[in-house]
């Protein structure tokens, strides 16, 4: 039987990641039949998207593969009839994310990406675009999946769950990270590892850890306060305590470290301040030596130097998602999916992070062995209320729904705080939040 040839759509292809995704279709092309490769980008990112797809070309031409790559700043052209679509934007590029990151420092509260005030002015600015990519998917691509990769992941997967009809699924990196680093800590290969995974994207606890088939949690946990590397490049690396990991009885996540070690961190990100600047400014310091790297000629492979941009595995991660839709694989992968009653302590149509069975039809969660106890279930019951009245507030432009979701996240310590973070950031991204002005 012939198998059909796919069209794919990278919304946000000038990404300095997109090298490391076009790796990954090259590797798996005798599992992907792809035909056409599109890159999209803004008008804003014309130039990092010439660099990005002359590179992209190089590569696939090095392998000998007869993917047809095609540049675009036309959406809609890349969307329509595709199989496939992933969407890795960053709304306001990174000079939004150093505003991000800078706005709660000044207010003494963590300032992340992903977490915290931080996390929530950058959901309130990609929010809506998503879901102006989700109407032209129904539009134009309405059997397509929606693969997203942009942060904060667990945010927009629960937008795209409550106001689009678009079959989509969140990914994130730190699952299939953890397993590598599992597989390399027992010195074992990857396939041997197995995880259960409890929690929301960057809230999460692995509750099981088995080596083939026999069950290492507790062996790990003794490990980890000593132990460097289960933990991803752009979280500082503050080892945990043994009783605290012993008596949580699960390895957190390493942005868990945002909450448990929440003076460390805020005191790091202080001192590095004024030293190295946000993270948002070192990253785009590698973006200069990378596209810098990306404009050689001669260069037709993804360039090791792009491992020191945080994002490994991502590539990795979006491929094995891809290739289990496309070859009904139904095999076991860590994504952003809706509830659906598979954590009890949260409400139904929201987005969790868990195992689920991939297959032609999409994921499907594997029911956990055992429910969150108090301890967990605490912590993720008030970030999940956060995260409801984030998206809430992101899709009606709501300024009360807003402050109440700033309160209640544990890292802005009072609505004191609150109310001039959530003002600084309406007023530092006026441009992009045309839904609160």
């Amino acid at each position: 039987m012939t198998r059909k040839q796919l069209k794919i759509a990278v919304i946000g292809g000038g990404s300095s990641y997109t090298p490391e995704l076009i790796e990954g279709f090259i590797h798996r092309y005798h599992e992907l039949s792809i035909r056409d490769l599109f890159l999209v980008d803004v008008e804003e990112g014309r130039e990092k998207l010439d660099i990005v797809g002359a590179l992209a070309k190089r590569m696939v031409e090095e392998a000998g593969l007869p993917i047809r790559i095609h540049l675009t700043m036309n959406r809609k052209e890349a969307i329509r009839n595709a199989d496939f679509i992933t969407t890795q934007i960053r709304v306001g590029l990174l000079e939004a994310r150093a505003r991000d990151e800078r706005i709660p420092l000044t207010y003494k509260c963590v300032g992340q990406e992903t977490t915290g005030a931080g996390g929530f002015a950058k959901a309130l600015r990609t929010i809506p675009v998503i879901l102006d990519i989700c109407k032209e998917i129904e539009e134009l691509a309405p059997k397509a999946f929606l693969i997203n990769f942009t942060n904060p992941a667990g945010l927009v997967t629960e937008a795209v769950i409550k106001y689009s009809n678009v079959k989509s699924i969140g990914l994130c990196n730190l699952p299939i990270g953890t397993n590598m680093q599992i597989a390399k800590m027992t010195n074992t290969d990857v396939s041997n590892v197995d995880i259960e995974w409890v929690g929301i994207n960057h809230l999460n606890w692995t509750t099981k850890i088995q080596v083939k088939g026999k069950d290492i949690l507790e062996e790990i946990l003794n490990k980890s306060p000593g132990t460097e590397g289960l933990n991803v490049k752009n979280i500082p690396d503050f080892g945990w305590d043994r009783d605290f990991l012993r008596s949580l009885g699960s390895l957190p996540c390493g942005y868990l470290r945002y909450y448990y070690m929440s003076d460390k961190m805020l005191n790091e990100e202080l001192d590095s301040l004024e030293t190295k600047g946000t993270r948002a400014e070192v990253v785009m310091g590698i973006e200069k030596e990378l596209f810098e790297l990306y404009k050689d000629p001669v260069l037709n492979h993804k360039p090791k130097q792009l491992e020191k941009r945080g994002g490994a595995y991502y590539s990795l991660a979006a491929v094995n998602l891809i290739t289990s839709i496309y070859n009904n694989k139904k095999d076991i992968q860590t994504v952003n999916i809706e509830n659906k009653g598979i954590l009890t302590c949260l409400n139904n149509d929201v987005s969790v992070e868990v195992n689920c069975v991939i297959d032609a039809e999409g994921a499907h969660p594997v029911q956990i062995d055992k429910q969150p106890e108090p301890h967990i279930r605490g912590l993720l019951q008030v970030v999940k209320a956060y995260e409801e009245l984030t998206v809430e507030a992101a899709f009606n432009g709501d300024y009360d729904i807003a402050l109440q979701a700033l309160t209640v996240h544990p890292l802005v310590t009072s609505v004191d705080v609150a109310k001039p973070i959530l003002d600084d950031i309406l007023k530092e991204n006026r441009d992009f939040l045309p839904q609160f002005h």
